[in-house]
């Protein structure tokens, strides 16, 4: 166990060393993604390989060695999952796509015996056809800036010595013995950090608030309740960089006085959980958690709690009444958590991301963070990067790029020639934007003004065949599904959106259904209790100011322009497309279809139930619907 500060620096040189001495290292992604695609047997086979060929190899950084060995390595998330299971080798950053094990002899063979990639299973550009030796160079990496990713998919999570390898937990040095708790408040006020769960509130002077708040004891709470549909930026952090969270809440701990803190991660996570809880064993093992933390005088203890996966638990108050054992609701604001918070103790809640960027902050500096993104929203944003785009998967970028870099440079635009229509910004509490904001700085002002925001970072990408009302509906039947009841707007407002919504797609709606609409998302977002009721009707309010006249179609014409809405479908057969097969009348559920063998057959429009079983099984294309 580390004693001073003279026996952490041993160990650190310790760990370096053993790093160097490593002759190539085999990097397998671990994270969820590749896991769930058979990554675990990759990493597997390559240990056999190696074991069956007689190479020398470790699987652990601290494993001795008579020779320079290859090291095969778990790491966590790459970031590009839509090529998973990806293998990273380093020092010369190889890159590895979609592997399977039965590729790993392979390999070996070329890559490691004989010193030349293997070219089919590197990356491939689709449209030029070049083939991408190292990761750095595809584009989907180019023009990424990873500070709260910088480990991930570097490192083994699992294994704190790497981490120390890696520069970890000398941030906590630096402020330990050389920094005062109003420095450390200092710095990272200075910084300009500013909240990645979603708000944007300072960092620096939430802290300053806690450091200033009478009480003997202090809390520090790491928020990892991620909720969001289609975002895993949080988990991705959780699982592949989980000392660096730690680490930042032990900062935040020693800037506000606090010795005790939680980590609040979603049961839904765990891997998440797993690696969280390991860390902090070995981080305990070690003496850099717990009491008198390498003879400095500053005791921290982390306990991992465990959500039951309710999406108002991402709410600051809802999340301390779920550790303090009461059911997950939030309560009014003031007394704000930095004043009373968990057992009503002054109390710091950051998301993962924040947390992750406050170790960088510290060993870097202010002004280096400050050169990323822009004045009022400096560093960088992980933003999960997912629905029609063609690389689906975890990006982090500087604050004040476009939505069109992200979208078209880095996500390679739209899969399968679809037409962009519309991106989903920051989840249910988010917006939509079009187009038009294409150019739009993403930072979180210039979000805010188009009544939109960053939110935690989930970014679906939605191309022309989407219906946009069907979009709304969609997010509003999660909020109505998730909204805690305790307060009437949210409670009620969010059912009644939900059902005009549904009488929209039904076309069952009128005109003043439309405006009743709007007036109730207004109603809501002026008068709910939390942030998350307060922001439940921005993908309402959002797609009806930029997609008003889908709305009127459904409404007026009662039409789906998009084609999504199935009640506001009509299903015809082409009759000069139709062979007459009889394979439509075969499978139609109740009978709508009639025609003579090797005749063009036609659709009784009052029997039809529109299901789309005669379109899927047409071989001719000869269905189509208006």
């Amino acid at each position: 166990m580390l004693k001073s500060r003279q026996d952490f620096r041993v160990l650190v040189e310790q760990t370096k060393q053993l790093l160097k001495k490593e002759r190539l290292r085999i990097l397998v992604c671990a994270g969820t993604g590749c896991v769930a695609n058979g990554s675990l047997g990759v990493y597997e086979a390559f240990v056999e390989e190696l074991k069956k060929r007689g190479l020398p190899y470790k699987v652990e950084l601290r494993q001795e060695v008579e020779h320079p060995a290859v090291a095969v390595n778990i790491s966590g998330c790459h970031g590009f999952c839509q090529m998973g299971p990806l293998v990273r080798f380093e020092p010369d950053g190889v890159l590895y796509c979609k592997i399977k094990k039965e590729d790993v002899p392979r390999i070996v063979e070329e890559h490691i015996l004989n010193h030349r990639p293997v070219w089919e299973l590197l990356y491939h550009h689709p449209v030029t056809g070049e083939v991408v030796v190292r990761q750095d160079d595809i584009p989907f990496y180019q023009i990424q800036v990873r500070i709260a990713l910088e480990h991930c998919g570097r490192i083994n999570p699992e294994n704190a010595y790497d981490y120390l390898a890696h520069g970890g937990y000398q941030a906590l040095e630096k402020v330990l013995f050389e920094m005062t708790p109003e420095e450390v408040i200092k710095e990272i006020m200075d910084s300009g950090l500013r909240g990645r769960g979603g708000a944007g509130f300072p960092t620096g002077r939430k802290w300053a608030f806690a450091r200033s708040a009478q009480g003997n004891k202090k809390y520090v709470i790491c928020n990892g309740d991620e909720g969001d549909p289609g975002a895993f930026m949080d988990r991705s952090v959780m699982e592949g960089d989980p000392h660096r969270v730690l680490e930042g809440m032990m900062i935040a701990a020693y800037a506000i006085g606090a010795d005790e803190g939680y980590i609040y991660v979603r049961a839904e996570y765990p891997l998440a959980v797993k690696r969280l809880k390991k860390a902090v064993a070995d981080a305990e093992a070690l003496g850099l958690l717990g009491d008198n933390i390498l003879g400095s005088g500053f005791s921290f203890r982390i306990h991992i709690k465990e959500g039951a996966g309710a999406f108002v638990c991402g709410e600051e108050t809802a999340l301390i009444a779920s550790i303090e054992g009461q059911r997950g609701m939030p309560r009014p604001r003031p007394p704000f958590p930095a004043q009373s918070g968990l057992w009503g103790c002054p109390t710091v809640i950051n998301n993962v991301e924040t947390l992750a960027n406050v170790v960088p902050i510290i060993t870097r500096g202010a002004v280096w963070f400050r050169q990323y993104g822009t004045p009022t929203s400096p560093g960088t944003k992980t933003f999960a990067l997912a629905g029609q785009v063609a690389h689906t998967g975890l990006v982090e970028v500087p604050m004040g790029i476009t939505l069109r870099e992200v979208v078209f440079n880095i996500g390679g635009g739209l899969r399968e020639g679809k037409k962009f229509k519309a991106v989903q910004i920051g989840g249910p509490s988010g917006g939509c934007l079009t187009e038009e904001h294409l150019d739009l700085p993403l930072d979180f002002d210039s979000l805010q003004k188009v009544g939109a925001m960053i939110g935690s970072g989930g970014l679906v990408v939605i191309g022309h065949d989407s219906c946009m009302v069907e979009v709304a509906k969609f997010f509003m039947t999660f909020v109505q599904n998730e909204s805690c009841g305790k307060c009437v707007p949210c409670r009620e407002g969010t059912k009644r959106m939900l059902e005009l919504l549904t009488k929209i797609t039904t076309g069952k709606a009128t005109e003043e259904d439309l405006d009743l609409l709007e007036e109730l998302a207004l109603v809501v977002k002026d008068g709910a209790l939390c942030g998350l009721g307060k922001t439940a009707p921005n993908p309402v309010l959002t797609t009806l100011r930029y997609f008003r006249h889908e709305y009127e179609a459904h409404v007026r014409e009662k039409k789906c322009p998009a084609g999504v809405c199935k009640a506001l479908l009509s299903y015809f057969i082409d009759q000069e497309k139709c062979k007459g097969c009889g394979l439509c009348a075969k499978n139609c559920p109740v009978e709508a279809i009639t025609g003579e063998k090797k005749q063009p057959h036609v659709i009784d429009l009052e029997k039809c139930i529109k299901c789309g079983t005669c379109m899927e099984k047409c071989k001719f294309g000869a269905v189509y619907t208006a």
